[in-house]
C-alpha cells in the first residue's frame, strides 16, 4: 500500500510503500509521549525505506532522544532519527540504523485512509504517564516494555494483506 502524508503547514511531503500498513501499535513510552503523542502515546507504521519520496526535505530536522537520562547523568543518545518539520514541528517518521530497510512514519502525518486494526497492541506501559488512560478492547495486547512480536510478524499473525 503506498502511504502518503505531509507535516501541518505542508512544507513537508512524503510518500513510500508499506507491506504493513495498519495502525496498531500504540506506545506510551516517554519520548513517544513528549514527541508525539497528545493522547499520551504514538502510533508508527512501517514502510520501505528505499521506497521512501520526499519534498520539502530542507524543511526537515532530526531529534535523536537520550535513553536513561537521571539529573546526574545526560543519559545514551539513541541511534533511532526522528524526522520533524522545522516550521510547525510536526513529527513525521522515525528511522534506525540498526533496521536501516525500514521507515516507521507515524500515523499523525499520514493524509489517506488507514485499514482499521483488527486489535491494537499498547507497549511501554510500563512508563506510562499516570494521567493517560489505557483503552482496550477484549482482542488488545498490554505490555510493559516492548513485545517480542514485531510489526512484520503482527500483521502476518493476522493474515493482513496490504
Amino acid at each position: 500500500m503506498q502511504l502518503k502524508g505531509s507535516c501541518h503547514c505542508g512544507a513537508v511531503k512524503f510518500s513510500l510503500e508499506s507491506a504493513h500498513p495498519y495502525p496498531f501499535n500504540l506506545c506510551y513510552c516517554s519520548v513517544c509521549r513528549k514527541t508525539q503523542g497528545g493522547g499520551g502515546y504514538a502510533i508508527n507504521l512501517s514502510g520501505d525505506s528505499e521506497s521512501l519520496k520526499v519534498e520539502g526535505a530542507g524543511n526537515i530536522t532530526i531529534y535523536r532522544a537520550r535513553m536513561g537520562q537521571t539529573p546526574d547523568d545526560p543519559g545514551e543518545l539513541s541511534p533511532a532519527e526522528r524526522r520533524f518539520c522545522t516550521i510547525c514541528g510536526s513529527g513525521l517518521w522515525l528511522w534506525d540504523p540498526r533496521w536501516p530497510d525500514l521507515i516507521h512514519p507515524f500515523a499523525s502525518a499520514i493524509d489517506g485512509e488507514l485499514p482499521q486494526p483488527p486489535e491494537h497492541t499498547h507497549l511501554m506501559l510500563g512508563s506510562k504517564a499516570s494521567w493517560v488512560p489505557v483503552h482496550t478492547d477484549g482482542h488488545d495486547k498490554t505490555f510493559d516494555e516492548y513485545p517480542d512480536e514485531s510489526i512484520a510478524g503482527w500483521h502476518e499473525r493476522l493474515k493482513l494483506e496490504r
